[in-house]
């Protein structure tokens, strides 16, 4: 027999052997073990109140994470889009690589690249898109050779998420402790597993995540108009939320309190007395406080924020109530991206 036919076999072989594997191991999995995106929704809507500060920290964190590498959130948005695109093609053939693994490449390429698709994705004008992918260019952080695009391992040390992992898996964390307790999820995790099972699983597991931060952010671009001030105005959020959380301590019903509740507390002028300054979100952003008094007009406008007595910004009541059903879109997608990770820790 040749070379090439000994080669066919011993490759033939192997595949078998891993899908035989596969199918003993999906034998021994205990699907009743599993959680749906319905019951993972409903535990977050359910916990809101002792969930929410850690999820608006995650949001601020992840979209101070995109502003800081270049002081322009689009261009780390059209980075990330790229790098789903390697994401998605590692899945689709079955390739997983470890956090690691990951990053222990020279570059990352991309076959298919597309200015119109990234317009599509980042909802923004062709020549926005094409002058920021020539501003990469320049300062090094990616190649264009025709359809093909590379992106150098100089944009790793900002594109890593080696903290995003952390606070990802700390959110997780809580949300299987609310499961546990219902009884819907019977796993006992900690944050330290979880990290682990994400680090190991990177590549898929952080398509997931991209999948749920996309739209997520490309959500509020469109209700806000640009993700600069959909920063400004999450920042003003965390802080009130944190405010509000300290008066949740003292509510008469101890319980967790559901979504609905949580809101009504946050938008009954609980902890309004104390917003924050333009000085302080510029020092906790690095956004320019002239933007910032800038593109606070364009709230206060829209009735997305307004100044309390202390000339400090807080939010608006009306139009926070019109991102309440938004939000619950945005849970939705939260949601999926929980179970995955929940489901993937029970079959691991």
């Amino acid at each position: 027999m040749s070379i090439l036919g000994h080669y066919l076999i011993d490759t033939c072989s192997k595949w078998v052997s891993i899908e035989l594997k596969n199918i003993m191991r999906l034998q021994q999995i205990d699907f009743s073990k599993t959680v749906n995106d319905e019951q993972v929704y409903d535990c977050i809507m359910e916990n809101y109140s002792i969930l929410s500060k850690q999820w608006i920290f995650h949001q601020w964190n992840w979209i101070n994470s995109v502003y800081s590498p270049f002081n322009d959130h689009y261009k780390y948005m059209l980075i990330i889009l790229l790098v789903e695109k390697t994401l998605q093609f590692y899945d689709q053939m079955n390739i997983q690589y470890s956090y690691d693994e990951y990053y222990s490449k020279s570059y990352l390429q991309i076959e298919k690249f597309s200015i119109s698709e990234l317009c599509e994705r980042l909802n923004l004008p062709k020549e926005t898109v094409r002058r920021k992918i020539l501003e990469l260019e320049k300062e090094g952080v990616i190649n264009r050779d025709k359809n093909k695009i590379v992106i150098n391992n100089k944009a790793f040390s900002f594109i890593k998420p080696k903290d995003q992992i952390k606070l990802s898996s700390k959110y997780i964390y809580l949300v299987s402790q609310a499961l546990n307790r219902e009884k819907i999820y019977s796993k006992k995790l900690d944050q330290r597993i979880i990290e682990s099972e994400i680090q190991k699983n990177f590549t898929l597991c952080w398509k997931w995540f991209y999948q749920m931060q996309i739209p997520l952010f490309i959500g509020y671009h469109k209700f806000m108009k640009d993700l600069t001030t959909v920063h400004i105005w999450g920042t003003i959020c965390m802080n009130q939320v944190i405010n509000v959380s300290k008066h949740l301590d003292t509510f008469e019903n101890k319980d967790s309190l559901n979504h609905l509740t949580t809101n009504n507390l946050l938008i009954k002028n609980v902890g309004l007395s104390t917003g924050i300054s333009a000085m302080s979100i510029s020092e906790m952003t690095n956004i320019p406080r002239a933007t910032i008094i800038r593109k606070c007009k364009y709230l206060i406008k829209h009735d997305l924020a307004k100044m309390n007595e202390k000339k400090q910004y807080v939010l608006s009541t009306m139009n926070f109530k019109k991102t309440l059903p938004y939000q619950t879109e945005i849970f939705r997608f939260k949601a999926k991206f929980i179970r995955k990770i929940l489901n993937l820790l029970v079959i691991s």
